[in-house]
């Protein structure tokens, strides 16, 4: 069996038995998606809520810089591609059942809509601002009128991108550590705890400062809820994905996952903003940026992570030995 596996050529490092395919790109892509989501839910919700005046971070500073940030990541996703010059291809159909058409879509849509939704707060910000080009902003201003609907969508839009990120590597049978449907949510939910993050960290009100704290300490409560119960649905599962949790629970991701995801991304800073909520005066920016450094590694250790698990050599370790 051995001399089989290694002529067949299924142990060439390029391929098997760890499939590296995906390398810095689409973690920091899904890591943008996911932050991006959850500052618009966030922007828009409250804007449907008629809080401009109360959350003024929340609403109108930071959808400003939802833009280049979706532009970074659409540039990361650029370059991951091996043939650059046919991606216009995911736009020629639409696959209901598969999550990348999900998301080329969802990516087409949210992208103009955070220009213009952004657009719409641009001279609340800045108040001399000047766009130069009439056409541009009569556009704005007639757009402007229709804000309760592109809030309603960017909370539908949002919601897809911050679940798309997950579901996109749960679609991946052949990985057993991304072949679970806690990732879509759990995704979803890091999202929304970064958003609420990148809220806190740009706020200046102590209101604003108070209530985001508030959600993102749910927030983080629910995103280790998911991990727990994550590890939960794969050590009562096959030998596969049992194998795939060990790779956490005293393998090689181990020490790396428990202390910068869950210890410094998500307890640390959820003990810092208990404390605050109490009374304790704590810089809002430690919690602030570790969860924007939890919510980042949660994606690189992830990605990395699928790729290391295999269901074909757990099968042939058991046959062999």
């Amino acid at each position: 069996m051995n001399e089989i596996a290694i002529t067949s050529g299924r142990m060439n490092q390029g391929v098997d038995p760890v499939l590296h395919a995906w390398t810095w790109e689409i973690p920091l892509y899904l890591y943008l998606g996911g932050l991006v989501a959850g500052i618009l839910f966030f922007s828009a919700f409250f804007y449907l809520r008629h809080r401009e005046n109360v959350f003024p971070a929340a609403i109108k500073i930071a959808p400003l810089f939802t833009p280049f940030m979706l532009a970074i990541g659409l540039l990361a996703l650029f370059l991951d591609l091996t043939h650059k010059l046919y991606f216009w291809r995911l736009y020629t159909t639409i696959r209901w059942e598969s999550p990348m058409s999900w998301g080329a879509w969802t990516l087409m849509i949210i992208f103009p809509l955070s220009i213009i939704w952004s657009a719409f707060w641009v001279k609340d910000v800045f108040p001399r601002w000047d766009w130069k080009i009439p056409f541009v902003e009569k556009s704005i201003d007639f757009l402007a009128r229709y804000k309760a609907y592109f809030a309603w969508a960017l909370i539908a839009f949002s919601a897809i991108l911050g679940m798309y990120t997950g579901i996109l590597l749960s679609a991946f049978n052949a990985r057993p550590f991304w072949n679970t449907s806690i990732l879509g949510p759990l995704f979803l939910v890091s999202g929304l705890s970064t958003g609420a993050a990148f809220i806190l960290l740009i706020s200046r009100s102590e209101q604003e400062r108070h209530r985001f704290s508030q959600i993102d300490t749910f927030l983080i409560g629910t995103e280790i809820f998911l991990i727990i119960h994550l590890f939960m649905g794969f050590l009562a599962s096959t030998s596969v994905h049992i194998h795939a949790a060990e790779m956490f629970l005293g393998g090689p991701y181990t020490a790396v996952f428990w202390t910068l995801v869950v210890g410094l991304g998500l307890l640390v800073p959820m003990f810092i903003e208990i404390m605050e909520l109490r009374g304790v005066k704590v810089p809002v920016v430690i919690p602030a940026v570790l969860v924007l450094f939890g919510g980042l590694m949660l994606r690189f250790i992830v990605v990395d992570a699928g790729q290391s698990s295999r269901w074909l050599y757990k099968f042939m370790e058991q046959l062999i030995f």
